[in-house]
């Protein structure tokens, strides 16, 4: 078995009024179970980034998954790094097929992935190892090892999102021999306290989106609601593109970023003209730009995009109506 060495290094609900429904989940799909109702909106004085934040590499409005898979071809393993925030980081990554990632954890934050090509066994401390596929979400809290395996000839491709200036973490149980050290950390054998991450009431660690959403019925809505990690399906018929003096809303303090998960997803950044954005893009609104995303393509057609940011109950300051 080939050992692979991953790299040490994937928005938030629309409270959104009737005049930018374009952007509005259907209720139920946007709340957990046992959450509290959405607040009612009130008017206020919001202080927007002036000039908003500026797309630093490798942050970008619009990846398209094709030009990512063509500047790797021929490659068996790579890593492609999409996201980097001040919050959060997110990389496409490759494994072939027959390898497998050393046993990892992060200190204290959560791990997502979404896995779109090939089979990916991924085996997490306290659950029974699972199979993800095309469309899949996982959810590996901290300070859990965990394995991903390649099965089969395919590799393996998904994306993958940790917190910021995440450094991985080794059990010498399995890696009794000190890690290569990292730019800026040098590992030193320590013991650790603080407890294995847990699973909420409501978490579960793989979502299998297009059986379980798309063909099964069940409800869209958030996956991940952590401490610094909130990943949010957010599911809907294609429409009419809202005239652009809809400027939908900003974030004070955070860059916000989607994974199309489904169908065609219209897209309107301050500053960045309007595109579409395909199954398998990344697209990032950075903090403080107006932004508004609608469900683009065929009226009526599903469409879902993931959103991805590091607050599940962030500020939204939209245009007052």
């Amino acid at each position: 078995m080939t050992i692979f060495k991953a790299a040490s290094y994937l928005c938030g609900p629309a409270f959104l009024i009737a005049a930018a429904a374009a952007q509005t989940p259907a209720a139920p799909s946007a709340v957990r179970p046992g959450s509290p109702a959405r607040p009612p909106m009130e008017i206020g004085w919001s202080p927007k980034r002036t000039p908003p934040r500026a797309y630093d590499a490798p942050n970008k409005p619009h990846w398209k998954l094709a030009d990512i898979l063509a500047a790797h071809k021929g490659q068996a393993n790579w890593s492609q790094a999409v996201v980097r925030n001040r919050d959060l980081e997110a990389d496409w990554r490759q494994m072939a097929g027959g390898q497998r990632t050393e046993s990892l954890m992060y200190a204290d934050n959560a791990t997502a992935l979404i896995v779109w090509g090939g089979q990916l066994r991924v085996t997490i401390k306290g659950q029974e190892p699972f199979i993800a596929v095309k469309g899949g979400e996982v959810h590996i809290p901290f300070r859990l090892p965990f394995t991903l395996e390649a099965l089969g000839s395919e590799p393996a491709l998904w994306l993958e999102v940790h917190g910021a200036g995440d450094v991985p973490l080794y059990p010498v149980a399995t890696k009794a021999d000190k890690p290569k050290d990292v730019k800026g950390f040098t590992y030193v054998k320590a013991s650790l306290m603080g407890g294995d991450g847990r699973y909420g009431p409501n978490d579960r660690p793989y979502l299998d989106y297009y059986k379980d959403v798309v063909g099964g019925g069940q409800r869209a809505g958030s996956f991940i609601a952590g401490d610094h990690l909130f990943v949010n399906n957010i599911r809907g018929p294609g429409m009419k593109t809202p005239p652009a003096s809809d400027l939908g809303h900003f974030h004070f303090g955070y860059d916000e970023f989607w994974f199309v998960m489904e169908g065609n997803i219209d897209y309107q950044i301050e500053g960045v003209p309007f595109f579409t954005a395909s199954p398998g893009d990344i697209v990032t609104a950075a903090q403080g730009r107006w932004h508004r995303a609608s469900f683009g393509g065929e009226v009526g057609k599903m469409a879902t995009r993931v959103a991805i940011n590091p607050y599940p109950r962030g500020l939204h300051s939209f245009q007052p109506h």
